[in-house]
């Protein structure tokens, strides 16, 4: 007896388990590009320099507002050397979020010399947006 009942109970917890999962296919829109121009050192906010400069010696990325733009940053944390290029490989927006993809570019093998660790990162500035932001 105990043992039906305790498969009879077995059953009905896997049809009550599993009779609530379900499949969904999300489909993702598509992204739209957006505008936006990279930011020199010299021409960053003095609190942003600050803020890059407390995280730039590891990887980071942040936002930051300031009046009508939105900055965009990445760092890639340090370097062993100099040399290093930051290329953006995509900034669009959905009507969910914005997505930042940023790829980092080594120095090329004959430029390797000894120089002192450097610290890569990049700033995109844009118009405001309200959606979040997804770092790729």
């Amino acid at each position: 007896m105990k043992k039906t009942a305790a498969v009879l109970g077995l059953i009905l917890w896997s049809l009550l388990f599993l009779g609530g999962c379900r499949f969904i296919k999300i489909e993702e829109e598509p992204r739209k590009p957006l505008e936006y121009s990279i930011v020199k050192q010299e021409n960053l906010p003095a609190e942003l320099t600050a803020l890059i400069e407390e995280k730039k010696g590891k990887e980071f990325q942040m936002t930051y507002q300031s009046e009508k733009e939105l900055f965009l940053i990445k760092g890639y944390g340090q370097q062993m050397s100099g040399g290093y290029s930051i290329q953006v490989e995509e900034l669009g927006v959905t009507s969910q979020a914005i997505f930042f993809k940023t790829k980092l570019i080594g120095p090329s093998d004959t430029k390797i010399t000894l120089s002192p660790p450097s610290y890569p990162y990049i700033v995109v500035k844009m118009a405001y947006r309200k959606e979040p932001v997804i770092f790729e």
